[in-house]
C-alpha cells in the first residue's frame, strides 16, 4: 500500500509540475526561446497572491483571481519591453536577456521579502483528504491541483485549435515571416503568449506555495523541474506537458519511497533516460531529418 501511496502522491506532485511547465512549453513553442526567469515569475505570483490574501484579508484562490490579469500584464510588458529587442538579435540575446531578469526578480524578492520561507494558509483543505483504507489518502488540495492542471491544458488546446488568436498562434510558431505575409500581427501574437506564460507561471506558483513553503530562492529549482517536465512530455505537446509533470512527479516520490535521498535523483534519472532513448519526449512527434 505504501508503493500505492507513493504513486498517487507522484500524481498529485505532478499536477504542480504540470502548471510550471505549460507556460515554458507554450513561451518556447511560439518564440523559441527558452525563458529562464519563469521560475522566479511564478515565485512573484505567489507572493504576490500572499500580499493581496493579507492585506485585504481574502482567500488565497480569490487573491489567484486578482493576481492572474496583473501577471498577464508583466508577461506583455516582458515580451514589448525585453523579448522583442532580445530577439532581433538571436535567440541566445533573448535567453540571456531572461537570465539577467532572473537574478533581479530574485534579489528584488529578497530586498522585500528577506530570505524566510512562508506558505499560503488555505485552511483544511491543505491537511484534509479522501481517507481509502488505512494508509491510502488522497489530499483534496492535490485533486483540486490535477484538476486545474487538466481544466488549464485542456482549456489552452481549445484555444489553440479553436479560436482566430489561437491559429494565430499556430500560425506564427510554424513560421513567423509567412504569418506575416498572410496579415497576421507577430508582434501581437507573442504578446499574447508571453502573457499567457507569465499568468500560468503565476498559478503555479500560487498552487505550489499552497502545498508547500516558498521563497525568493526558489525559482531556479522550480525552473529545472519544469523544463525537465517538458522535455520528458514532449516539445509542443501540451498533453505531453501533462504526462512529463506526472512522469517526473512519480518517479520523485518512489525514490523517496525508496530512500529519501533519491527523490530528486530519481527524477533526473528519468530525464537522461528520456534524452537518451526518446528525445522527442513521450507525447512529442520526431523529426525528420532533411
Amino acid at each position: 500500500m505504501n508503493w500505492i501511496n507513493a504513486v498517487v502522491q507522484g500524481v498529485m506532485l505532478g499536477g504542480v509540475y504540470a502548471l510550471f511547465a505549460c507556460g515554458l512549453s507554450l513561451m518556447f513553442g511560439v518564440m523559441r526561446t527558452v525563458n529562464l526567469s519563469h521560475g522566479d515569475l511564478a515565485v512573484l505570483g505567489a507572493f504576490l497572491v500572499a500580499v493581496l490574501a493579507a492585506t485585504l484579508g481574502i482567500s488565497p484562490f480569490f487573491a489567484v483571481l486578482l493576481v492572474l490579469p496583473v501577471m498577464g500584464l508583466v508577461g506583455v510588458a516582458l515580451q514589448r519591453g525585453i523579448l522583442s529587442k532580445a530577439l532581433r538579435t538571436g535567440e541566445m540575446s533573448s535567453m540571456l536577456a531572461t537570465f539577467g531578469l532572473a537574478i533581479v526578480l530574485q534579489n528584488v524578492l529578497l530586498e522585500i521579502f528577506s530570505a524566510d520561507s512562508r506558505s499560503l494558509d488555505v485552511g483544511s483543505l491543505s491537511t484534509s483528504g479522501l481517507q481509502l483504507g488505512s494508509s491510502l489518502s488522497i489530499p483534496y488540495l492535490g485533486l483540486l491541483t490535477v484538476a486545474v492542471a487538466v481544466g488549464l491544458l485542456g482549456g489552452l488546446q481549445l484555444l489553440l485549435a479553436r479560436t482566430g488568436i489561437g491559429r494565430a498562434i499556430r500560425a506564427t510558431a510554424a513560421d513567423a515571416d509567412t504569418a506575416e505575409l498572410v496579415g497576421i500581427d507577430s508582434r501581437r501574437v507573442y504578446a499574447w503568449a508571453a502573457a499567457i506564460a507569465v499568468a500560468t507561471a503565476g498559478l503555479a506558483g500560487a498552487f505550489f506555495a499552497m502545498r508547500s513553503s516558498f521563497s525568493p530562492s526558489m525559482g531556479p529549482t522550480q525552473l529545472l523541474f519544469a523544463f525537465e517536465v517538458v522535455v520528458i512530455g514532449g516539445l509542443g505537446s501540451l498533453w505531453g506537458t501533462l504526462a512529463g509533470g506526472m512522469v517526473l512527479g512519480i518517479a520523485q516520490t518512489v525514490g523517496a519511497q525508496v530512500d529519501p535521498r533519491f527523490s530528486i535523483v530519481a527524477g533526473h534519472a528519468v530525464f537522461l533516460a528520456v534524452l537518451a532513448f526518446r528525445p522527442q519526449g513521450l507525447l512529442g512527434m520526431r523529426r525528420s531529418r532533411t
